[in-house]
Formats: structure tokens, C-alpha cells, sequence
């Protein structure tokens, strides 16, 4: 029979609400790429964890444990007997693992294969999520609570001015790994920038970029451009360069071949006067011979008649160097621009600090401060260094990093490359020079665009990758300890390490819930949760009112109704009705696209960091027939400020008005009359109204 829906509201549905379980359906599907075929599967989920820890080496490379693929077995028991017998509800893992043993010539160091062995080895059992996306433990029903976490990738941020007496504005920036060290840049009050490596002691950041392998000439080079001065005698003349403009006064009376003064003695040269003076073809001006006597070397500047070295690049220059120089004929003095509007003399300030050499010195420098209690030598603080942040074994962006890492700096770096370069690095401190230079705003951490959803494959993911490594450990051991040549794969492989981790994650996590089966609405809500608390989280004590709050950038995405009261309030809130999560773990809501005035037929989901540059119109607009915006001023928002705007600049527009709230809130009838607080507790009431035994409409 069919039922007929009659509908009150006015606004007609463009979209259908999606399915409500499908983050975490899909989530757990990915990762445990059951139904695709082992030579097709993805390097993500339990496919990922397997190629992160195999092959293994035992310590004298003599033999070598790969991996080659996985099994997903049946359930030994259906969901019903579980519940009844008090069952976990779980498939069995089948590894399929190739042992290699090697025979090597200790002359040569040369190994050549003397044998192969491959075998299946059953892999313990992992819990199997239900169409319903809960997992069945010891015969209850539970959910694995989606987190909501702080992103890997770049932040710049100040203090506003409370971090010293002098109330200056100090800036930061932090580069934070999915797993490796952070790493943070933090000026002080001179103006000299700092560098800590896991929040350790700080040291001078060109300290850093020397370890990397610049020069003390190519660090000046790469943050300051450089200009010319012509000495002449007891004149001097500076080169002008449309590029390097800065505010200052006119020494002499600046005037054109035909003898126009553009600039009179003492006078401040404006940005219009610059431009005069270089349409008018005056490729140098005199200036104050004082003014040398502020500037730094770009260059080694050498005796003409004895080519004995006078200064070093980065060196001030002095009264002396300038006597010494002006007794020649014209001289070129070329120096670092540090003078002019948005820059500073900040990195060579540093570099002054900076008492290491070259290189290796640098190194052993960082090999000091990280581990003050080992002696260093070049090759163990080579070694360290390059662990740090450049091997994929110690040091992960993830894709997601990369991605933010990409978005914020402008480059153009494959997903794959998950280490940090010299690139990122030097892009990172120039960036946090010009923020402090023109006193830009630092990012908003809590904004969504930082802070990204670990859905249940990912969190089991990583308590896989934690069981692997421990297993990994009592592997290389066995391997040393006992003649592999006679041993079979599954002598070494022991699973128990991994099963215990995973049994833990799903008995004990605080994310793995008691499924809330009051009625079908508190099912549903409760797997669609967002929790900021649990491993790697915050906690009840140490979260802010401004981790709590709501925040422009959650609107379409969080519910801003739909957050427990009391202690958890702000850190426990629900997805919308319509949000999705995309590949990189931020959380997306729909739009339709409208041009020049008008809505078409297309829909676009859009993360927070996406929609920054659009104006969205609101879903109830007045639309015509043909979906023009019937007034010419429509109310819109922009960068999360609401204003009034033409509907020619109309971009997006919103799908549905329940867009911006979850399930639970939207059930609520007429919620938009509701106070916002008599809302909240509507919509978490429902959740424990008692349905009846057999259920019949009113």
C-alpha cells in the first residue's frame, strides 16, 4: 500500500536526505575492502597497516618476511545468536605471508636467495560492523563515536600581545604530522625567530635551515632581495628599483633631465612620486651617506689593489669599509633590502645569534639540544636529523597534511609526498616573516577547515598499526634468536598482540559506546555523534569556551542545537541533516550553484576552507518559475557575516532550511519559533521518549 506524504512546507525538496548511517558504513568498508579482490585493494585500511609494517628484516639481514595479502572469513555465528549467547559478532583474518631466507657472503656482503616459503596463517578475528553500523561485543550492541580532531598541517597564529610585558603581537606558526615531531617557529620580543623541534628547547631557526644544507649566503639570498648603492667620492647614489620602494625623505632635490623637480629636499617620496620618478627614466637617486651606515652586505666585499677580504655577506657596514671604499673610483656596494614596507631585518638578526658554521656543525648542534645526555659524532647526528622529518618511517604528514600543507602555502606537491622538504620549511618562515611584517590575522584553530572527522575504519585502523608494530618487535627477536632456515612463517608470526589491541579499542575505548536503544531516533543520533574527546582528543578539563562554542564555519555541518548539557556541552555534537564527510576527513554540506542571478540544476558539496570565497543565499529566497531570485537584494552570507547583496553576486544557495540542523533538532516542529535553549533540551528529549510495544500512528 502506498502512503501518501502530504507536505506543508513552501520550500520544495531538491535533495533527498542521504542515508544517515553511510559515514560509518562506509568508513568500515574502507577499511576492510572485503568484497574487492586482493590484487585490486587500495593502500588504505587494513591493506595500509599491513604494507606500513611488512616486510620485515630480522638485524642481519639474512632473511625477510613480506606480505602479500589478507582474507576476510564468514561469521562463525549469525547476529541473532550472538545477541542471545552472549557472542562477539566477528570474521576471521587469513594473512598470506612469504618468508625469504637469504644466504650472505660475508666478503662480499652480496646476499643471494636460498629459500622461499609461503604460507596462510590465520590472523585472529576482528569484530564485523551490522547493516546497522554497530558492532556486536560479548553479545551487547555498541558504536564506535566518529572524533572530531585537530587536522594535521599548518596553523599560524599570536598571541595578541599577553605574552610579554611589552604587549607586543608575537607570531607563531606549528607544522603538526598525523605521526612525527611538531614543529614550531615562534618569534620573541627582539624580533629573533625561534625554532622548536617537539616542544623542546628552542634554538635559532637558521640553526635549522644550515642542518637542512644552506649556506649563510643562500639563507640572506632566499628572504631578502638585494639593491645597489654607487659611491662617488663623498656622494652617494642609490640604484632604483620598482620592486624595492620604501618610505623615506629625498636628500637632494630630485629632478628630471629637463630639470622638473619631482621631489623636494626633505620631502617624503609617496608611492605616486616613485612612480613619477621612474616613468620620468632617473635610474638613481642621491641619498644620505648616513643611509649606508643602516644596511647590511649582500656580498663578501674585497680590497681592489690587495684582494684581502674586508666584511661578509650579512656584515653592517661600516664607516670604515665606506672611507676605504670611497678613496676609489666608482664603486658598487651591492646590500640586503631590509628596509622597505613588509620586511625586516628579523632572519639575519637571527643569524647573528647563530654560532654554528656550516652543515654539520648545525647538526651536531640539534643532536645536542634533542639529546643533551649522548655524545654526538657527524654520522649519528646526520643520521637523527634526517629521521626527524624526512623519513617515512618516523615522520607522516598523511595525505591530509599535505593537502592543508599545499592549500596554505601555495604549492603544487604530489599527496604522496608525505615528508617534509626544504621547500616546505623556507615557505612556512617566509609566510610567518610577512604575517608579522603586516601584522596579518593568525588562523582560526577553531574553524572547520583545521579540525577534520577520524570515523570508526581509521580509529580501528590505528589500533591495528599499534598491535602490528608490537608484533613486529617480538618478530625481528625471534628471527635473531632461533635459526630461520628451519623455521616456518607462522613460527614467527604471533597475532596475540594485535587481537589484544583491537579487543581493548572495541571493549574499553572511550569512543566504543553502549548503543543508546531507547527509541529508532537515539540509534540513529548516536551513530551519527561527533565527539572531541578520546585518545589523541581533549579532555572535559583542559577544553575552553572556544572549543565549545559555535563557530560560523558550522553552519550545514554541526548541529548548533544538538550538544549535551552540562560538562560535555560543545565537545558531543551531531552531524546535519545533510552533511557528508569527504576523503580528506573534513565535513561537507550541499549547495546549489546559482549565476547571474539565477539557480541551476546543479548541487556542489563544499568544506569549510571551499566556501570562503562564495555568498550564499538563504534556502528560503523567493525564486520565481524559472528560479530567478525574485528581489534584487537578496540576504546572503559572506565569510560567515550575514549582509544584504545584489542577486547578480549570489553564488551558492542553500538546499534545504533543516540543512543547518541535525535529525534530532529537525523532528522538532516549528523549531525556528523555539529559544534557542528550550530547543536543545526538546531535541535531546526525544531521544528518551519510551516507545510503545506495538507502535500505531496517533
Amino acid at each position: 500500500m502506498t502512503q501518501l506524504v502530504k507536505r506543508f512546507g513552501r520550500i520544495g525538496r531538491v535533495l533527498d536526505i542521504p542515508h544517515l548511517l553511510r559515514l560509518q558504513l562506509q568508513s568500515f568498508d574502507d577499511f576492510l575492502q572485503r568484497d574487492i579482490p586482493p590484487a585490486s585493494r587500495e593502500d588504505t585500511g587494513l591493506e595500509g597497516a599491513f604494507r606500513s609494517v611488512f616486510p620485515i628484516e630480522d638485524f642481519y639481514q639474512t632473511a625477510t618476511l613480506e606480505y602479500v595479502s589478507y582474507e576476510v572469513g564468514e561469521p562463525k555465528y549469525d547476529k541473532e545468536e550472538c545477541l542471545a549467547k552472549g557472542l562477539s559478532y566477528e570474521v576471521p583474518i587469513r594473512l598470506k605471508v612469504r618468508l625469504i631466507v637469504y644466504d650472505v657472503d660475508e666478503e662480499s656482503a652480496s646476499r643471494s636467495i636460498r629459500d622461499i616459503k609461503e604460507q596462510d596463517i590465520y590472523f585472529g578475528n576482528i569484530p564485523l560492523m551490522t547493516e546497522k553500523a554497530t558492532f556486536i561485543i560479548n553479545g551487547t550492541e555498541r558504536v564506535i563515536v566518529t572524533q572530531l580532531q585537530r587536522s594535521p598541517g599548518i596553523l599560524f597564529d599570536h598571541d595578541s600581545g599577553k605574552t610579554h610585558v611589552s604587549r607586543k603581537v608575537l607570531y607563531s606558526c606549528r607544522i603538526i604530522p598525523m605521526r612525527g615531531s611538531w614543529l614550531d617557529f615562534d618569534f620573541d620580543h627582539k624580533d629573533i625567530l625561534y625554532v622548536r623541534i617537539d616542544r623542546r628547547r628552542k634554538m635559532p631557526v637558521t640553526i635549522l635551515l644550515k642542518a637542512m644544507g644552506l649556506t649563510k649566503e643562500e639563507i640572506l639570498h632566499y628572504f631578502y632581495k638585494t639593491e645597489s648603492y654607487i659611491l662617488d667620492g663623498d656622494r652617494v647614489y642609490r640604484s632604483l628599483d620598482p620592486d624595492l620602494l620604501r618610505r623615506e625623505s629625498a636628500y637632494t632635490d630630485i629632478v628630471t633631465p629637463d630639470g622638473k623637480v619631482l621631489v623636494a629636499a626633505g620631502k617624503e617620496i609617496t608611492r605616486g612620486a616613485w612612480k613619477r620618478i621612474l616613468k620620468s627614466g632617473i635610474k638613481t637617486v642621491e641619498v644620505d651617506p648616513h643611509t649606508l651606515l643602516s644596511e647590511y652586505l649582500a656580498q663578501d666585499v674585497v680590497d681592489p689593489d690587495t684582494g684581502e677580504l674586508l666584511a661578509e655577506t650579512g656584515d653592517p657596514v661600516t664607516p670604515e669599509l665606506v672611507d676605504l671604499l670611497s678613496k676609489h673610483e666608482e664603486q658598487k656596494l651591492d646590500v640586503l633590502h631590509t628596509q622597505g614596507i613588509e620586511v625586516s631585518t628579523c632572519i639575519r638578526d637571527t643569524l647573528e645569534q647563530d654560532k654554528t658554521t656550516d652543515t654539520q656543525s648545525a647538526q651536531i648542534e640539534i643532536y645536542r639540544r634533542l639529546r643533551p645526555s649522548s655524545p654526538p659524532t657527524p654520522e649519528v647526528a646526520q643520521t637523527f636529523f634526517e629521521n626527524i622529518f624526512r623519513n617515512p618511517d618516523y615522520y607522516d604528514l598523511s595525505p591530509v597534511g599535505r593537502y592543508k600543507l599545499n592549500y596554505r602555502l601555495g604549492l603544487d606537491q604530489p599527496l604522496d609526498q608525505r615528508v617534509l622538504t626544504n621547500e616546505d620549511i623556507l615557505l612556512a618562515i617566509n609566510h610567518l616573516v610577512f604575517l608579522k611584517e603586516s601584522h596579518g590575522p593568525g588562523d582560526d584553530i577553531d574553524h572547520l577547515g583545521n579540525r577534520r572527522v577520524r570515523p570508526v575504519g581509521e580509529l580501528v585502523e590505528n589500533q591495528y598499526r599499534i598491535g602490528l608494530v608490537r608484533m613486529e618487535r617480538a618478530i625481528k627477536e625471534r628471527m635473531t634468536q632461533q635459526e630461520v632456515a628451519t623455521l616456518m612463517p607462522h613460527d614467527l608470526i604471533n597475532p596475540k598482540p594485535v587481537t589484544a589491541v583491537v579487543k581493548e579499542f572495541f571493549g574499553t575505548s572511550q569512543l566504543s559506546q553502549f548503543m543508546d536503544q531507547t527509541n529508532p531516533l537515539s540509534e540513529v543520533t548516536h551513530k551519527r555523534r561527533l565527539s572531541a574527546l578520546g585518545p589523541g582528543g581533549l579532555t572535559r578539563e583542559r577544553a575552553g569556551f572556544e572549543v565549545r562554542d559555535v563557530h560560523p564555519s558550522h553552519y550545514g555541518r554541526i548541529c548548533p542545537i544538538e550538544t549535551p548539557e552540562g560538562p560535555n556541552i560543545g565537545l558531543i555534537v551531531s552531524l546535519t541533516t545533510y552533511a557528508q564527510v569527504n576523503r580528506f576527513g573534513f565535513i561537507e554540506t550541499p549547495y546549489r550553484v546559482a549565476r547571474e542571478g539565477r539557480v541551476v540544476d546543479e548541487i556542489v558539496y563544499k568544506d569549510a576552507s571551499g566556501e570562503t570565497t562564495e555568498i550564499i543565499a538563504q534556502a528560503n529566497a523567493l525564486l520565481d518559475d524559472q528560479k530567478n531570485f525574485v528581489k534584487d537584494q537578496v540576504a546572503a552570507r559572506e565569510r560567515g557575516e550575514f549582509a544584504l547583496v545584489p542577486k547578480e553576486r549570489v553564488t551558492l544557495m542553500d538546499i534545504a532550511p533543516s540543512q543547518i540542523v541535525s535529525v534530532s533538532a529537525a523532528l522538532v516542529p516549528f523549531l525556528e519559533h523555539d529559544d534557542a535553549n528550550r530547543a536543545l533540551m526538546g531535541s535531546n528529549m526525544q531521544r528518551q521518549a519510551v516507545p510503545l510495544l506495538q507502535s500505531e500512528p496517533p
